[in-house]
């Protein structure tokens, strides 16, 4: 023991302090003796120490009441229960690996409190550990009954276990293991932890009869591969692999001597548009299909037919697309809107150097409608998305567009065709992590830029004009009739009005196409002519009476389809001639 230093007997405070080395002998000597043992007041010590005065009174009460014990610190604050400590050290012993903040959650799970890190570090500082620590479960292979394994995993993560502490404290893999079991827990429940049946017998193939027969008829269009085939199984219920549907073509070819779709040999090549969300970029581009529709049910002076198409690039989906005899502005900025006014304006729209995307109609719409306009290399059709697009259209349904025998048949090929892709399985998405495998679940509901339809009307206010048709199915337009459709009289169209063309669209339908002379400087409408009428399934509402007239009496080039009205008559102005005339005679009479 060391000696002690010897020091003489003072009162003064100033020369106690640096002598005392303990926070309760400081506390003592501050309070206990002078106000307690001799009275003094605490102002009086107050002064003499330098301390506050209102914390000496209330450090006297709380001697007064609970005596030396008041001078140690305590714990302040509400402290937790005792089976919570209990269940932070049993939870640190069985599991080492678990963090503060896990160990925190699975009392906030258990108990619906959540001590902090710092309160569960303190309590494992301060609670003793149990000598014989026993794990609550075995590790997950040692168990000998599926439904137990399953049990263990699900029990633990109802009591607030992350899936990363339960793969490590059964010993079991996260990927596999515990997030299989979870998933089929949250689909199945109870029935989910039971054993499935094992798989298919060796020997016994996936493969049936019906199977077979939908690969066949589906393989009547030559064109279709293995993962088109596969996709179309997967809408019909048939769950095939790509692969498996391959043999089944290549063995169907043998069988009934079909031919095997043509695949390009050219290495795939950087694309320069890649879009990283969507509605951030769109193209856009026109497509000549072949077909065979005899002469009686093309239009009037029909001839090629072609398909306007947009694509979103993000998601692969055909946002918007149409059939039509023409490859002018009129019929680009039709199908464009149609994209707008459902799915809003992109960031940046792309296409070729094509005379119709520049039309300074067109370019008046992109600056309306914030859009930035970009155009691919000359000669490097690959660098438009919508041209791999156009090489699945041509796999999937020109087989179907060489077989129409009617407009009405080719329009119906084209929508059941734009259906089919949207929602069938793409190549671009088979890897996706969030399952996502077709476009149209990809571009989901998110939508670009949205606009009122006020301000798309004043996007296209030159181009396109909406009209309500009279009885006679005739639309007026800058002095003129249009005939649209009789069986939609008193329906609401839209005519598009281009510098050489002017079309009449009812429901993404169109009616009927005129070639025109439209200047856009004058705004003046000088000719109208060159009737095509389409068929529709509108045409079908047209009275009986009118039809027999137009074949039998005057035939369908008979009657006058676009015609010019004259000009509207100007005003006369209403002058206030009894007053001018009472005026004139107050005047002379003056």
């Amino acid at each position: 023991m060391s000696r002690r230093q010897r020091v003489e007997h003072t009162e003064e405070w100033t020369l106690i302090e640096p002598l005392l080395a303990w926070h309760e002998q400081r506390e003592y000597e501050l309070l206990s003796r002078p106000i307690v043992l001799f009275g003094d007041t605490p102002a009086e010590r107050a002064r003499q120490t330098g301390a506050a005065a209102r914390a000496l009174h209330e450090k006297a009460h709380r001697f007064d009441e609970e005596g030396v014990p008041s001078l140690f610190p305590t714990r302040r604050g509400p402290t937790l229960r005792p089976e919570i400590r209990r269940l932070i050290v049993d939870l640190k012993v069985q599991h080492p690996p678990l963090s503060l903040g896990e160990i925190a959650t699975i009392c906030y799970v258990q108990f619906g409190r959540k001590p902090s890190k710092n309160t569960v570090k303190a309590v494992l500082r301060e609670e003793p550990a149990p000598l014989f620590p026993k794990r609550h479960s075995p590790p997950y292979h040692e168990m000998s009954e599926g439904r137990e394994r399953r049990s263990a995993v699900v029990r633990l993560h109802a009591e607030g276990w992350t899936p990363s502490a339960i793969a490590s404290y059964l010993k079991t893999s996260r990927q596999k293991t515990v997030y299989s079991v979870l998933s089929r827990w949250v689909k199945e429940g109870e029935s989910g932890l039971s054993d499935k049946p094992l798989g298919r017998p060796k020997g016994v193939s996936k493969v049936d009869l019906r199977a077979m027969r939908e690969v066949r008829k589906l393989q009547e269009n030559p064109e279709l591969g293995e993962f088109r085939i596969h996709a179309a199984l997967a809408r019909m219920g048939i769950d095939l692999s790509p692969r498996t549907c391959g043999r089944i073509l290549a063995v169907n070819r043998r069988l009934y001597g079909l031919k095997k779709p043509k695949r390009g040999t050219e290495e795939k090549k950087e694309m320069p548009f890649q879009s990283a969300r969507r509605h951030e970029i769109w193209s856009v581009d026109i497509r000549y299909i072949d077909h065979h529709l005899p002469e009686s049910e093309l239009p009037e002076g029909g001839g090629k037919v072609y398909v306007i198409s947009i694509l979103e690039n993000h998601s692969r989906a055909i946002l918007a697309s149409a059939i039509t005899t023409a490859q002018d502005t009129s019929a680009y900025l039709s199908v464009l809107y149609s994209a707008v006014e459902r799915y809003g304006s992109p960031e940046v729209l792309v296409s070729d150097g094509g005379g119709v995307f520049k039309a300074n109609q067109a370019k008046a719409i992109y600056r309306s409608l914030g859009i930035n306009k970009e155009e691919i290399e000359r000669r490097r059709p690959w660098q438009n998305f919508i041209e791999t697009t156009f090489n699945i259209q041509r796999r999937m349904a020109d087989y179907h567009f060489a077989r129409a025998e009617s407009w009405e048949e080719l329009a119906r090929a084209h929508d059941g065709w734009m259906e089919s892709y949207n929602t069938q399985s793409h190549w671009a998405h088979r890897e996706r992590k969030d399952a996502r495998r077709s476009p149209a679940e990809v571009l989901g509901f998110l939508t670009g830029v949205r606009h009122r339809p006020e301000d798309l009307q004043r996007a296209f206010f030159s181009t396109r004009f909406t009209r309500v048709l009279d009885a006679s199915g005739y639309a007026r337009l800058k002095h003129w009739k249009i005939y649209a459709e009789e069986g939609l009289a008193h329906s609401e169209v839209a005519l598009w009005l281009g510098a050489e063309s002017l079309s009449v669209e009812y429901a993404g339908d169109t009616l009927a196409r005129y070639d025109a002379d439209y200047s856009a400087r004058w705004n003046r409408l000088r000719e109208v002519g060159r009737p095509r009428l389409f068929e529709t399934v509108h045409r079908r509402k047209t009275a009986p009476q009118r039809r027999l007239f137009e074949l039998v009496i005057l035939g369908d080039s008979g009657w006058l389809k676009a015609l010019k009205k004259e000009g509207y008559a100007l005003r006369k102005p209403r002058r206030p001639q009894a007053l001018q005339q009472t005026l004139f005679s107050y005047v002379e009479a003056v």
